[in-house]
Parts: C-alpha cells; structure tokens; sequence
C-alpha cells in the first residue's frame, strides 16, 4: 500500500519517512520521522539548553549521556572548534547557566588529545570565571577521569595567575560549592606558588584558617572578612558592608540577612544576577518601597543594557525571575511579599534588553508556537516553573517586537485534544494566541498555561496558511521537534506552500529542549535551525530571514 502512495505521489504521513529519503530520516522520542541534526547544532543545543530536567519522551540522565557522546565526537573531529565553541557561548552569556559549558570543558581537559587539553586549560579561567565556576569544574573532573598532573596544574593555575584581591573575593564569596572547597582543591593541587608572599599568605589560610595567622597588612580583604563573620549587631555588620564595598552577601553571618538595615547597606554594591535573585527579600523587607530612592536606583540598573550585557544575564534567568516576582510567592518554600510595580516593570524591560542588540525584522512572520503535551511537561534548562511552551511563547513575544507584519499562533496535533479540549478541536488545531509585541512578559506567558495537551503536528503552520490565505515570508516554528501526528511531513507542507503561493517562504525551526533532532530539511538552504533562548537567536533569524527592515 505505501509503494502505491509514493507512486502516486500522496505525501507520508509523519509516522512514516519521506520517500527516497529513508536512510536521512530517524525517528524522534516521539515515534515520528524527523531529520537528524549535525553533532555541531547538538552540542550548541546542549551548551545553550542543558539537559536538568529532561523532556516529555526523554528522562534527564539519557539526554545527559547522548549528549555527553556528542561532545565526545566534537572533540574526535575538531578539538579546536569544541573548545572554540564552549568558550564563545560562555562568555557571551548566550546559556542561561554555564554549567554545560564547564561539563563540556571538562570533557575537553578529561578526554581530549594534548592539543586538546592544553587548549581546554587554557580557555578555563575564561569559562571558570568566578570560585563557584571553578568548584563545579572540578567536580566534573572528578567524576570523569580523575586527577593527572595535566589536570592539577590547569586547575592550579586558577588560583596563581589571577591577581592578589580578586582572588581573595573569589576564594571568600564561593567558599564551597557540590560538596568541594577551595581547600580541598589547593590541598589537592599544590599549586606551585611565584608571585609574592601575599599569595602564599593567603593559600596557607584557605588550607590552614585556624591555625593561620592573619596580618591584617598582608591580606586585609581576609581580615575585613574575618570582622565581619564576628559581628555581634547589625549595625556592625551595615557599617562593614559601607566601609568594605566588595563585602558581598554571601559573607554576612545568616542571621543578619533577615534585616532591612543590612541590605540597604548591600544594595549599592551588589552585582546584577544577586539583585535580581534578590528582589523578592528586599520588597519583603521593605528596602524597595514605591517612589524610594533605593527603588529608583535598582530600576535604573534592570534597565541598562549595557549594564545587563556587562554581567551576562540571560534573558531566561530574568525571565523566571519577573514570573516569580510579579506573583508574590516563592516557588518553593512559603515566603509572600507584595510586588513593587516599577520593580515589577523593569523586570519586564530587562528580559527584551538582555538579548543582543535587537533590529527590525524585515518580512512578513508567521509565529507558531508548538503547544502540544510534551512542550506543556518538558522544561527549559532544568528550571521546575517554567515549561518549554511558556517559555517559547514569551519568545515569539520578543521576536514580534522586531517583526513588523507577524501573526502569532499555538498548534497542536488535529483532532489531539480530545473532547475537553475546548476550541482546539480538529479544525481549530491552529489558534491565534492573544500576544503581540506591545504584550508583557506576564501576558505571553500566561497565553499558554492553560491550553488544552494534545498531540504535536508541526506541519500545521504551513497548512493553515495555505488554508486561509496568510502571506507570509518565513515560519518561525518554536518547538521542541518531538512531531509525529500529522498526515505531511513539516519540509514538505512548506514546498507545498511554496509552490500554490509562489512565495519563497523559509523555515525557522527553534529548538526549546537539547534534543537530536529537527523537522527542518538539511537539504533546503530554506530552512534553519537555531536554539530556544540563545541570546544571539533573534538577530540571527533576522539575518537569515532577509535583513532589516526598511
């Protein structure tokens, strides 16, 4: 029966490979034929995607050992691009954690060739840029290869080639991290040590505090820090923490962290990503009210993108963080606060500002996001309150900002949502989702949270435009590629649409989860395949879809 298909020229079904291209088909977690991605678009999935939390159809640790596989190939066919490539996604903040990065470095420095692993130790104080980076680092070694000297001298080199102070800051704010300290590393290590007493001062503490003595001459950031841990009030401590600017608040004693006085005595120093993570404890303690001075301070910063750019917050990471802040109440644990509006709004305006330098798209833009179960039960790099379809709707928002002429849609599989599904029964598996490019955050994501699971067909997007007349120059699809219910492959449903339209029309396929996959053809310069939440994506789409707009 499938031969007099193909002879007669009716499309396959997606549970099926397109004809005459078997062997460049594989099937997804899904049960549907799909295109298989290159190692190098994988690694950049795993790098800006991570695995914590796995996907619908694909638990954490199988993602995590596929993806350790590919690294193992990029390292096998180009060492140099594998580490070229770990370290340009890291500095550039285009992953919302770096955790990858050093895992896959990590890779590189374990199991790479010398060339290799000279490279990998090299780039490590650009990946490993702050103690808690290096802690991670090391535990990843650990649980790889072990410690050769290679290994020991690299990790050693950490500590001796940075400068005196910085290194003080590092060792004091990240003090132990997945169960390693900077003490069992240097124990380990023994780093060899040439640049100055101050520095051997300074290890000889961090390996032996108690029975070290400090000179408060010699190293006085570890004798401020030892001041600190033994105050009594918190008057004390806010007077530390003015007089000592570096102070952060990792170092203050615990219980002086539930005190008003004592954050606004940190506020003025603290580095982006800890104010942001911060937030919800100011406004409870009453240090962010309406109209404050302090308010108007952390405002003004939110919305600095250079300031952002400068501290390479991702975009995802403030994303949560506006979600969590705007409803008051924490995701885990019981603390409540009431969110202070403008507070609230800069948020909002940080999440655009901290992807790249955004320009006008030029085209007409169709935006499908994928809103099928497993986008509504996969999440994007491990975060628990956030699911791969909110994620990828609040996307299609910032992409629609920068897109003049755009419609927004949610699709499911036809039929897919079964008899509660509402409005999204066999002729509305396409739905205008109520967001625009003047939408809040809040209001992208709340478009998706309670729409009805179903199954997923990503062909749709083309077919509804055929059926209903749309005009458009490039399909954005957001989606995590797991499709396998329609009656036409996606590549195909777009050479259809291009052929009945006469429109040259390209596909974007942005991958929301580190899957090996994609339902863009690899054989059509046509279509492109970029990562959900990488902060370079949306000017790459740009680019790739035609330039600026006029």
């Amino acid at each position: 029966m499938r031969v007099l298909k193909n002879v007669h020229g009716a499309p396959a079904p997606q549970s099926e490979p397109i004809a005459g291209r078997e062997t460049g088909m594989v099937r997804n977690a899904a049960g549907g034929y799909v295109f298989p991605v290159t190692d190098w678009i994988r690694l950049e999935r795993f790098l800006i995607l991570g695995t914590e939390g796995g996907t619908y159809y694909t638990d954490a640790r199988t993602l995590t050992l596929g993806n350790a596989a590919v690294v193992r190939r990029c390292l096998e066919a180009d060492g140099s691009r594998t580490v070229e490539t770990i370290v340009e996604i890291s500095v550039r903040g285009r992953a919302p954690s770096n955790d990858p990065a050093l895992f896959a470095l990590a890779m590189a420095a374990s199991f790479g060739d010398p060339k290799d692993r000279r490279a990998a130790g090299e780039a490590l104080p650009r990946v490993a840029r702050i103690g808690t980076h290096l802690l991670h680092f090391v535990s990843f070694v650990n649980d790889m290869r072990g410690w050769g000297r290679s290994i020991k001298r690299t990790v050693g080199r950490w500590y001796t080639d940075q400068e005196l102070d910085r290194l003080t800051r590092q060792v004091l704010k990240y003090r132990q991290r997945d169960g390693w300290s900077h003490r069992d590393v240097l124990r380990l290590t023994h780093p060899k040590c040439a640049s100055g007493q101050r520095l051997n001062d300074l290890m000889r503490w961090v390996t032996h505090p108690d029975t070290t003595q400090v000179d408060p001459k010699q190293l006085p950031l570890v004798d401020a820090f030892q001041r600190l841990q033994r105050a009594e009030t918190v008057s004390e401590t806010a007077g530390l923490l003015k007089e000592h600017a570096w102070l952060s608040r990792e170092m203050v004693p615990t219980e002086h962290l539930a005190q008003k006085a004592v954050w606004e005595a940190l506020l003025p120093n603290l580095p982006m990503t800890a104010l942001v993570r911060n937030l919800p404890v100011m406004t409870r303690l009453d240090a962010l009210r309406p109209m404050a001075d302090a308010t108007r301070a952390v405002t003004a910063r939110l919305t600095d993108p250079e300031a952002l750019r400068a501290a390479r917050v991702h975009p995802l990471a403030l994303l949560v963080a506006s979600r969590t802040y705007g409803q008051g109440r924490s995701e885990r644990g019981s603390s409540t606060w009431t969110p202070t509006p403008a507070v609230a709004e800069a948020l909002e305006q940080a999440c655009v500002l901290a992807f790249d330098h955004l320009e006008p798209m030029a085209g007409r833009v169709y935006l499908a996001v994928d809103v099928s179960g497993s986008m509504g039960w996969s999440h994007v790099a491990g975060l628990s309150n956030l699911t791969a379809r909110e994620a990828a709707a609040a996307m299609a928002m910032v992409i629609a900002r920068h897109a003049d002429r755009h419609v927004i849609k949610g699709f499911s599989a036809a039929g897919g949502g079964g008899p509660s599904s509402g409005g999204w029964a066999h002729r509305t598996a396409m739905q205008a989702l109520p967001i625009t490019g003047s939408s809040t955050l809040r209001e992208a994501v709340e478009a998706t949270t309670d729409l009805p699971f179903g199954g997923t067909d990503c062909a749709l997007p083309m077919l509804d435009a055929l059926e209903r007349g749309i005009e458009a120059d490039v399909f954005i699809v957001l989606t995590d590629n797991e499709t396998w219910a329609g009656r036409m492959h996606p590549s195909e449903a777009l050479r259809q649409y291009r052929r009945r339209t006469g429109i040259p029309a390209k596909l974007v396929v942005v991958g929301m989860t580190a899957t090996e996959c994609s339902i863009a053809d690899p054989e059509d310069a046509g279509m492109l395949d970029v990562v959900g939440f990488d902060t370079a994506a949306p000017n790459v789409i740009r680019e790739f879809v035609g330039g600026v707009a006029a």
